[in-house]
């Protein structure tokens, strides 16, 4: 993806911060969409269409936790990478941004420049997992496909938010296998990324969840696989 080609939606009810993250944005060529609350937000997601957002955690009418997890929950807006500003730095607030749905977090005060390598780090593994060919696992009980970013699962179609999608597809690229946690934040969340360490449990929490606690199986001290349940 070309930079100048990417669109961006910024939502802020503070227009100082405002101004700010689209002056950093525009001076790099992204085309800039802005929002003031959660639910305007939504709004011009929908019409636009946007490859990433930045969202501030408080804001007036809706506030960013929510408008995520609307996103996430919605079909046309489930795969936009999304990430999070608050004013809050700790833990628990980060651990509520990816409980959420979210794909990064900072806290205010913005620094451009970090903002801007966080920004080309989403856009780059957005584009990597935009494969050029279908890519499908199919395990009989459950099917997941790389193209549409969609599981089958006993009959019924599932749209997980992208995270838990990657972070599902990349173990399930080699069933069987245990992946340390250094291997799993690498290559799903990247190492320009930072993370706390529970997000990976987090994440595996959702899915088990959505998946009958099946499929996703842990190793203690070392990590995750994923295998097939075993039949009786």
């Amino acid at each position: 993806m070309a930079k100048q080609d990417a669109k961006i939606l910024v939502a802020d009810d503070e227009l100082d911060i405002l101004d700010l993250i689209r002056h950093s944005l525009n001076k790099e060529g992204f085309e800039v969409h802005i929002a003031s609350n959660g639910a305007q937000a939504i709004e011009v997601a929908n019409a636009i269409n946007p490859d990433l957002i930045i969202l501030d955690v408080m804001m007036p009418v809706m506030d960013g936790m929510e408008a995520c997890r609307q996103l996430k929950e919605s079909p046309k807006t489930a795969n936009i990478p999304v990430v999070f500003l608050t004013a809050r730095s700790e833990e628990f607030a980060e651990l509520a941004g990816f409980e959420a749905g979210a794909d990064d977090y900072m806290a205010k005060p913005i620094r451009p420049r970090v903002l801007m390598s966080r920004v080309k780090a989403l856009l780059r593994r957005n584009k990597s997992y935009n494969m050029p060919e279908p890519e499908r696992y199919d395990f009989g009980l459950i099917n997941i496909d790389r193209e549409r970013f969609q599981v089958e699962y006993d009959g019924q179609s599932l749209q997980l938010p992208r995270k838990e999608f990657e972070l599902l597809a990349f173990l399930a690229s080699k069933p069987r296998r245990v992946f340390t946690r250094d291997e799993i934040l690498e290559n799903v969340w990247g190492n320009e990324v930072l993370v706390v360490d529970r997000t990976i449990d987090v994440h595996v929490r959702k899915i088990r969840e959505k998946l009958n606690n099946q499929f996703i199986y842990t190793v203690k001290g070392v990590g995750y696989k994923f295998d097939l349940p075993q039949q009786d």
